[in-house]
C-alpha cells in the first residue's frame, strides 16, 4: 500500500509532505477537520466560491471536486485494429474532460495510472501525456490492488485540499481480451511493449508499496489464487448461516442475478444481459464450475477491454475553467485500512473487521448514518466479498449493492474496476443531486480496503480522511502452523473444490483448526472426500491431517 510517511515519492520542492501526518502503518496520510481549520483564514476563504446548488454554501476554493469521468469499452475482433490499454486510457482521459464541459488543458499537476496487466510500458502516464497532449508535472504508476482507484481519489483529494495540486487525472485500463486472443492466435501485438518514445521515458513516480499477502504456509500448500480462496470465505459463510448447500446456492445465485439486472441497464457494462438465478447456478458448457461453489458467472470477468478516467481538481480550478456546476461531484470523506495481512492469521473467515471499522469511520467523517446512503457500490469480485462487505457495513443483502452490475457483468479490468464504479456513481449523483453514495474498494483476499463518500451537494465541511488501522491491528490473530506441527485430528473451517475445465473436481483445499484453535492448511485429491464436500456442508467435520498436508478421513 502507500509507503511510510509520504504518499508520493516525489521531490519536496513539488510536494510538501511535512504538513501531512502519517496515519497508516503502510503510509497513507490524513487531514482532520482541526488541521484544516488551523490553516490561515486567508488560505481558506480568501477566494471563497458561493454556490447555490440546492442550498446556499460558501465553498473553500481548495475543496476537492470530481468534474469529469469517462468509460471506454472496446469490442474489436480484428487484432490488427484492436487498441492497447494506453490508447483506451487516452480516449478515456479526453472523454473525461469532454464530460466536464471544459476545454482540455495543456497541463495538469499529475496523471496517475493504475497498474495495468496488459502493457509492459514502464511509464504509461508519460505515454498518455504524449497521446493526449496533456503535460503533467508528475507521471504516477501504482502497484497492484483493487482498492487503489478509491485510495487515489482519497489521496488526490488531500493533495488538492492542502494546496499541493490543482488538477489530477486518474486513469486505468486493460486490453485483456485482445491480449488473450492474440496469444491464442500466436500474434505479437506491437503496443504491448510500446514504441521508442516510451522506452526513453523516465521512470514513473511509484505510488504505493507492494504488500506481501501470501503466508509461507499458504504458498506451501499452493493456496494462492483468488478463485480458490474466495470460495473458502463462501463455504464458511454458508455454514454460519445454517443453510443447506441447495439453499445457499439459491441465495448467492439470486444475489448475482440482481447484480446482472443492474448491468443490463448499464450502458458501460461489458455484459448487458440479465440472468436468472437458475442460469447463474446451473453448470453448463458455457458456465462451468470453477471453484466450488462458484460457477463461471460467479467469478470476476477479467476477459475485457475497458478503460476509465476521472478528473479531480479544486473548486477554484473548476470555477476558473468554466466547468458547469451540474458536473461537480464532491468526495466528502474517505478511509483506508487493511485486515490482518495473511488469511492464515485472521480470526474468522466470516468477519472482516477492517471493513466494519473503516466503513464506520467513513460515516462518522461524512456525518451520515448507513441509512442515509442512497447509492452503494460494494466490491464484487465474488459473492463472498459482497456478503462480507454488506454484513460489515450493516447493509441488507437483498438491497441494491452495486451501481454498475459488478465485476462479473459490468466487467473486472483487474485493478481498475472501482474507477468504473466511481464514474458510474458520478453519473447517478448528477441525475439525483440529493443522493448520497458510498463506494467500497477491495484488494487482495478481502485484504486491503478503501472507502469513499460522495455527493453532488456541496459538503458542509472539508474533505476528511482517516484510518482505523491501529484498532484493526490490535484485534486478535490466529496462530498458524505447518501440517507437520498440526498433524492429527483437525476441524474443517473453510474449503473450496477446484474443478478442471471438463467439469471434474481436481483438488480440495481447506483451512483447518487444531483442537487448540491453531490454523493450518490441507489439501486432498481424494474423489470421495471431494464429492462429499460438494454435496454436503463440509465445514465443521473432523478429519485427519497428515504431516505432508494431505487431508484424510478420520478413521
Amino acid at each position: 500500500f502507500f509507503k511510510q510517511k509520504t504518499a508520493y515519492e516525489i521531490p519536496k520542492r513539488d510536494w510538501n509532505s511535512d504538513v501531512c501526518s502519517p496515519i497508516f502503518e503502510y503510509g497513507c496520510v490524513a487531514v482532520t477537520a482541526n488541521e484544516h481549520r488551523s490553516r490561515p483564514p486567508s488560505t481558506q476563504f480568501e477566494h471563497a466560491i458561493p454556490l447555490n446548488r440546492v442550498r446556499e454554501v460558501t465553498l473553500d476554493p481548495r475543496t476537492p471536486v470530481l468534474i469529469g469521468q469517462a468509460q471506454v469499452l472496446q469490442r474489436e475482433d480484428d487484432l490488427a485494429v484492436a487498441r492497447g490499454p494506453i490508447e483506451l486510457m487516452s480516449d478515456a482521459v479526453r472523454g473525461a474532460f469532454a464530460d466536464a464541459g471544459c476545454p482540455q488543458p495543456s497541463q495538469v499537476d499529475a496523471i496517475h495510472v493504475l497498474r495495468s496487466l496488459s502493457t509492459k510500458v514502464h511509464n504509461p502516464a508519460a505515454a498518455i501525456s504524449r497521446m493526449t497532449g496533456i503535460a503533467a508535472h508528475i507521471h504516477g504508476y501504482t502497484t497492484h490492488g483493487g482498492n487503489l482507484p478509491q485510495a487515489l481519489v482519497n489521496l488526490g483529494a488531500l493533495e488538492i485540499q492542502a494546496g499541493r495540486a490543482d488538477c489530477i487525472v486518474l486513469t486505468g485500463g486493460e486490453s485483456s481480451r485482445t491480449r488473450r486472443r492474440a496469444r491464442k492466435a500466436g500474434v505479437e501485438l506491437e503496443w504491448v511493449n510500446g514504441d521508442q518514445s516510451s522506452a526513453a521515458d523516465a521512470p514513473p513516480t511509484p505510488i504505493g508499496g507492494e504488500l506481501e499477502m501470501l503466508h509461507p504456509l499458504e504458498t506451501e500448500r499452493n493456496v494462492v489464487l483468488p478463485i480458490e480462496i474466495y470460495p473458502m470465505f463462501e463455504t464458511a459463510l454458508r455454514n454460519a448461516s445454517g443453510m443447506s448447500v441447495p439453499q445457499h446456492r439459491r441465495r448467492i445465485s439470486e444475489l448475482w442475478s440482481r447484480f446482472s439486472t443492474v448491468a443490463a441497464k448499464n450502458p458501460n457494462a461489458w455484459i448487458q444481459e440479465s440472468f436468472t438465478p437458475e442460469q447463474i447456478s446451473a453448470v453448463s458448457e458455457s458456465n462451468r464450475m470453477v471453484g466450488f461453489p462458484y460457477t463461471k458467472l460467479m467469478n470476476s470477468n477479467n476477459d475485457v477491454d475497458m478503460a476509465a478516467a476521472l478528473v479531480l481538481c479544486s473548486a477554484e480550478y473548476a470555477e476558473s475553467h468554466g466547468v458547469p456546476r451540474d458536473r461537480w461531484v464532491f468526495p466528502v470523506a474517505g478511509t483506508d485500512a487493511h485486515e490482518h495481512i495473511f488469511v492464515s492469521h485472521r480470526w474468522s473467515f466470516t468477519d472482516t473487521p477492517a471493513i466494519r471499522l473503516g466503513g464506520r469511520r467513513l460515516l462518522e467523517l461524512a456525518r451520515w448514518s448507513i441509512n442515509d446512503v442512497d447509492v452503494v457500490d460494494l466490491y464484487s469480485c465474488f459473492p463472498s466479498a459482497v456478503q462480507l462487505g454488506a454484513a460489515s457495513l450493516g447493509l441488507g443483502i437483498d438491497s441494491t449493492l452495486t451501481s454498475t452490475g459488478g465485476l462479473s457483468f459490468a466487467g473486472g479490468p483487474f485493478n481498475n474496476y472501482v474507477m468504473h464504479a466511481i464514474a458510474t456513481t458520478m453519473t447517478i449523483l448528477r441525475n439525483q443531486p440529493e443522493s448520497k453514495a458510498l463506494v467500497w474498494a477491495n484488494g487482495g483476499y478481502a485484504t486491503k480496503h478503501s472507502f469513499g463518500a460522495y455527493q453532488a451537494v456541496p459538503p458542509q465541511h472539508p474533505f476528511l480522511h482517516d484510518s482505523p488501522q491501529r484498532e484493526v491491528n490490535s484485534l486478535p490473530k490466529r496462530d498458524a502452523v505447518s501440517a507437520s506441527e498440526a498433524e492429527g485430528m483437525v476441524t474443517v473451517e473453510a474449503y473450496s473444490v477446484m474443478h478442471d475445465r471438463d467439469g471434474s473436481p481436481s483438488r480440495l483445499a481447506a483451512a483447518v483448526l487444531t483442537p487448540n484453535g491453531v490454523r493450518s492448511w490441507a489439501v486432498t485429491k481424494d474423489a470421495g472426500i471431494m464429492r462429499h464436500a460438494i454435496e454436503n456442508d463440509f465445514v465443521g467435520e473432523v478429519m485427519r491431517l497428515l504431516p505432508n498436508g494431505e487431508l484424510m478421513e478420520r478413521s
